[in-house]
């Protein structure tokens, strides 16, 4: 009856989050939804609901009756007014602590927030369900005729742990430097880890970047493109749905491209037809092997929707972008192949591609002033005649309401033959009439194709994808080996773009908020305790819930992300919980009388199961992200594991360290004040 009236609290919080949802105008979505852990959702009424069955049972036993109604009222009163305060104060730590994801701006903004009021909501219901509903449910459905003794699981559970809570008392100078140890290995390991700004999310699709050389003509691209397309349907039958190519710029010209870019979108068929690979990252990497013998190509694997978000946020299209900005175009070029070499030499690196700055074929045409001095002609008669190579506006021509401008050209082999454009003759006042050739030089030259700038500075790009290792460890040693073996000259500055840069931006937000938010946690635990030393007790629990939030992620592989960065903070609020819930228990002893070591140990051993309960409940809400392979798992996933790493070793330590450091402690405060 009691995990029914428990469970009973999910389907009323969420009821709270969807109306909250409904007046923020937040989609139910894999965003809003996705992250919502009804462990989390259920602590408040777990607590509630035990300390009123433990009450019932305790008080059925000793009067050896069935208790009244009156009786019942009044046990149900008196317990829910014990844990009301811890209740409130837990549920709302945790709701403060999603204050730094609230924070978060740009994408990762509109990743998080949404979950993060989702949560708030959810929580706010279930926090009122707790105080109100789940006492009145407990009145009337808990059982009326408890059980006369624990049961075995129980007692053995008990037993078990009051032994070895008994042998940690005993071994506590062991106890405890072992534990220092661990924390500070933990935070080697945490100083050790990789980043990455968000997991990158399989978008079901990909997205293939080709670049060619500047100046093909667009039936040479769509030739090469439906080439393309032919290689990758025929290579992947059951992988590849649907391929298109789009070149140039759009009707909106909001994407500038070339006729030498097109993008190429293959849309996948569900990953339990797939037969040649298990994951997007093996089919992204088969795909390279099948176009990499195409001459004259260069391709950057991406998704759709990744690429977009990377070039609306900071013009790159990969996973890192390098910028260099400078006025020499010749200059740009060469700092960026000696980049292009540096970046070769680095194992994750895949995907180079560098803007094509230069390389577009011009008919370039420099009139011989001597050649027209001699000869008469003003200069602007010569660049008339090449003027008309494009076209030449010379009058309008009106039909009715109608107006067009009547423009004279030269035919279309005047553009593509230097010799023939050079043959034109050109007329002169003496009646004379001289080829183009000798009145000035005609020539192909390459000239530039694109002209990049940002800030009103000329730049060049970079571009890479990562495969196989964090952003953030491969950009520490690219920029160690670029600085020391790419010189510079003065007035030319590299920056660094992409997820890189978006990640530092997270991180520098946080890196003030979440400590300004756990000192707002200080100050409530404060108003809640009235006691310095339980606060700093109840403070213990946040370290020893990092101990296991961090070696999950080292034991998955996982780098640490925006991602886990809000499981961190989740995770504090919930090792808040269980700390007060163990302190609070502690001084209600003390208060009846009890030794200090007895009421410790009493307390623990009555916390026990609510303190598992919580854990066991938090951690099994969270397992089905943690082990999902489904869309938007990737995203999901180091939330997940960090808050079920956290909760095991964070009600661990509390059931064990917490005990003994409220012993040593409050024999210190004793001696303290009994020589006061």
């Amino acid at each position: 009856r009691a995990g029914l009236l428990v469970a009973l609290v999910i389907p009323l919080a969420m009821l709270f989050a969807i109306l909250g949802m409904y007046e923020f105008a937040i989609a139910a979505s894999l965003l809003s939804l996705g992250a919502i852990d009804f462990g989390i959702i259920i602590d408040g009424s777990v607590v509630m609901t035990e300390a009123n069955l433990r009450n019932l049972a305790q008080r059925s036993r000793e009067l050896d009756r069935k208790l009244t109604s009156a009786e019942r009222m009044q046990i149900i009163v008196d317990s829910g007014r014990q844990v009301a305060r811890p209740i409130v104060f837990g549920i709302g730590i945790i709701l403060i602590v999603f204050l730094p994801v609230l924070t978060l701006q740009d994408i990762e903004g509109k990743m998080f927030k949404p979950m993060a009021w989702t949560f708030i909501f959810a929580l706010i219901g279930a926090l009122a369900i707790a105080l109100t509903l789940s006492p009145v449910l407990g009145y009337y459905f808990l059982p009326r005729k408890p059980r006369r003794r624990e049961g075995l699981i129980e007692r053995a559970m008990n037993w078990s742990y009051g032994l070895c809570l008994t042998v940690a008392m005993k071994l506590r100078w062991i106890v405890l430097p072992a534990v220092i140890g661990l924390l500070t290995l933990t935070g080697w390991q945490a100083m050790r880890f990789g980043g990455e700004f968000i997991p990158r999310l399989s978008e079901g699709a990909v997205a293939v970047n080709t670049i060619r050389l500047a100046g093909i003509s667009i039936d040479q691209s769509a030739d090469y493109n439906t080439r393309i397309e032919q290689i990758l349907l025929r290579a992947f039958p059951d992988e590849v749905r649907h391929v298109w190519s789009r070149i140039g710029t759009a009707e909106v010209a909001t994407d500038p491209m070339g006729t030498e870019l097109t993008d190429i979108f293959i849309s996948l068929t569900p990953r339990e037809q797939w037969t040649r690979v298990a994951s997007q990252s093996e089919l992204v990497a088969a795909m390279q092997k099948e176009l990499a013998d195409l001459p004259g190509l260069n391709m950057v694997f991406t998704q759709p929707i990744e690429m977009r978000l990377n070039e609306m946020i900071s013009g790159i299209r990969s996973d890192l972008g390098i910028k260099i900005y400078g006025d020499d175009f010749d200059e740009l070029v060469r700092i960026s192949d000696e980049i292009q070499h540096v970046l070769l030499t680095i194992p994750g690196v895949s995907d180079i591609a560098v803007d094509q700055v230069t390389g577009q074929p011009m008919l370039q045409v420099r009139v011989d002033q001597q050649a027209i001095a001699r000869y008469g002609v003003p200069a602007r008669h010569v660049l008339e005649i090449v003027e008309a190579v494009g076209g030449r506006t010379v009058g309008e021509v009106v039909e009715g309401q109608r107006h067009f401008d009547l423009v004279v050209r030269l035919p279309d082999a005047h553009r593509r033959n230097a010799d023939l454009l050079a043959d034109t003759l050109v007329p002169t006042e003496a009646g004379q009439r001289l080829p183009l050739r000798s009145l000035a030089s005609i020539s192909n030259t390459d000239g530039f194709a694109t002209i990049n700038r940002e800030w009103g500075r000329r730049l060049i790009r970079v571009q890479c994808n990562i495969v196989g290792r964090d952003v953030t460890s491969f950009i520490n040693e690219a920029r160690g080996r670029i600085e020391n073996q790419v010189a510079l000259p003065e007035g030319y500055v590299v920056e660094w773009g992409g997820q890189f840069e978006n990640l530092q931006r997270a991180q520098h937000r946080l890196m003030y908020v979440v400590p300004a938010t756990l000192l707002l946690v200080f100050v409530l635990l404060y108003l809640s305790m009235k006691n310095m030393r339980d606060v700093l007790l109840i403070y213990t629990g946040i370290p020893f819930a990092l101990i296991g939030g961090v070696y999950a992620l080292w034991f998955r592989g996982i780098p640490f992300s925006v991602s886990a960065a809000v499981g961190f903070i989740a995770l504090s609020g919930i090792a808040v919980l269980n700390g007060q819930i163990m302190v609070v228990a502690i001084r209600s002893f003390l208060d009846d009388g009890e030794a200090m070591l007895d009421a410790v140990m009493n307390a623990a051993r009555q916390r026990l199961r609510p303190v598992l309960t919580t854990a066991v409940t938090d951690a099994a809400g969270f397992l089905p992200m943690a082990i999902s392979t489904g869309v938007g798992a990737e995203v999901q996933r180091p939330l997940a594991t960090v808050v079920i790493g956290g909760v095991v070793t964070s009600a661990v330590l509390t059931l064990f360290v917490l005990p003994i450091l409220y012993v040593l402690l409050g024999k210190r405060s004793r001696r303290s004040s009994s020589s006061d």
